[in-house]
């Protein structure tokens, strides 16, 4: 063999390598995608059959919790540098990422004023982004404390 063969396999195996590793990341994104979606729909559904649905409780609560998470797991993976870099695609992209739901929290805002609830929209609006952020914010001294 020659040495130019030999740098053509190299750089050949390497690129195989990296798009496997990339394959590899989207594969997990989707796991926890795909876990994340179906937390979201049944959680949803689960609030909405008991709270009933003229406030979107199932998706306030998925945002609050969702947030909470992102806060929490971020804080926690930061700080736990021997854990795999793959947990960040799982849970926060993957998990997470599916299990918010925003567009469904402007869609059932846009609704709301549709229907001339404008207290309920702005009450959902008000509510989803302050209680978000407080969240968020105790999520990150939550992990913080635990780590």
């Amino acid at each position: 063999m020659t040495s130019e063969s030999l740098g053509i396999s190299f750089f050949a195996s390497s690129e195989k390598r990296r798009a496997a590793t990339l394959m590899n990341k989207y594969l997990i994104v989707g796991i926890g995608g795909f876990v994340g979606a179906i937390v979201r729909f049944w959680l949803g559904a689960y609030v909405g059959d008991r709270m009933g649905t003229r406030f979107p409780y199932g998706t306030f609560i998925i945002n609050c919790t969702g947030s909470f998470l992102v806060g929490f797991i971020i804080t926690v993976l930061a700080e736990r540098t021997h854990w795999s870099p793959n947990w960040r695609y799982l849970i926060p992209i993957g998990f997470i990422g599916a299990y918010t739901t925003f567009s469904t929290f402007e869609y059932e805002t846009f609704r709301s004023i549709q229907d001339g609830e404008l207290l309920m929209a702005g009450l959902n609006v008000i509510l989803s982004v302050a209680v978000g952020f407080i969240a968020v914010w105790l999520g990150v001294i939550t992990g913080r404390l635990i780590s």
